[in-house]
């Protein structure tokens, strides 16, 4: 699956991801998905590998993501 912005190929995590509020998936790499910042996600942790664990720990807003459990 490939990011609809950018056209980047996601990782599993970020193909998983979803809008908190719509449940939709975002179909959107964590770049594209951070420049745009109107949602709040839903995450399979599960799924999380380094370099997913690298772009996620550079956003600064926690609020911005929801573990599965937690939602």
């Amino acid at each position: 699956m490939r990011c609809q912005i950018c056209d980047k190929l996601l990782s599993d995590f970020e193909s998983t991801r979803k809008d908190a509020k719509t449940d939709q998936y975002l179909d959107m790499c964590f770049t594209c998905a951070r420049l745009t910042n109107q949602f709040c996600t839903v995450d399979n942790y599960d799924l999380m590998d380094s370099e997913d664990e690298a772009n996620l720990d550079i956003v600064d807003d926690d609020y911005w993501y929801i573990d599965n459990d937690d939602y």
